[in-house]
């Protein structure tokens, strides 16, 4: 897709797309999609009576419930520590930094005049706090709930409650998550291809097309992001 901007303007020079996520980035990604996919649909299993008696073969889902959890940690585990981490690096660096632009999004709720976003908008940064917070939180709490007998009572309850309605919460995230991916192709794109156009990234994340454009070799559709 082509930048459709006229030449004369020093803003629009650039190329027409943008690299967004590299490959490991993209990996971790969808492998983490697929964990939490597996466990969301096991976890219906056993939870749901009407698709416990459809599916049968409880124990056999408890085990992939569970080993699905226990390797949910895994595939950042191997894009953090791996030669190919130096783009995950910066970007876990800008999901954990809400800057001046976030702070105003955040207190208007996206109403009014906004200042050019960065590379991740707000939510994308608030949902990637809330999902790092709740993966230890819900390994702890489903390990109390299975391997239950060294845990006293009031453990294995509170346990129980917190991993339940936590459980809750993140699937009402992942809905909206997966919503609003599949209602931008551009970003969905973003994630599937690792590029973006231009025109995108200017609509969007104007701040971050400005940061690439600075760069003194700026990234084309071959190339790495030299930012990331």
């Amino acid at each position: 897709m082509a930048a459709t901007t006229s030449p004369s303007d020093p803003a629009a020079a650039g190329p027409a797309h943008l690299v967004r996520f590299d490959l490991a980035e993209r990996a971790l990604h969808w492998a983490t999609a697929v964990l939490f996919l597996v466990l969301l649909a096991t976890a219906a299993v056993l939870y749901v009576a009407p698709l416990s008696a459809m599916v049968g073969r409880r124990t056999i889902v408890r085990l992939v419930h569970l080993w699905a959890g226990l390797a949910l940690p895994l595939p950042y585990l191997l894009a953090r520590l791996g030669p190919w981490s130096s783009a995950l690096r910066a970007d876990v660096a800008r999901l954990g930094r809400l800057d001046r632009a976030d702070r105003a999004w955040v207190r208007s709720l996206g109403r009014g005049r906004r200042a050019p976003l960065g590379k991740f908008h707000p939510l994308q940064k608030l949902n990637a706090a809330f999902t790092a917070g709740a993966i230890p939180v819900m390994l702890g709490t489903g390990s109390v709930m299975y391997w239950f007998e060294p845990f006293p009572l009031a453990w294995r309850t509170g346990a129980t409650f917190v991993h339940d309605w936590l459980a809750l919460a993140l699937f009402a995230v992942i809905v909206v998550h997966v919503a609003k991916a599949f209602g931008d192709t551009d970003a969905l794109a973003g994630m599937w291809h690792g590029r973006v156009s231009r025109p995108w990234a200017r609509s969007h994340h104007a701040a971050w097309d400005a940061e690439l454009q600075a760069l003194p070799t700026r990234p084309t559709s071959g190339s790495q992001d030299r930012s990331a």
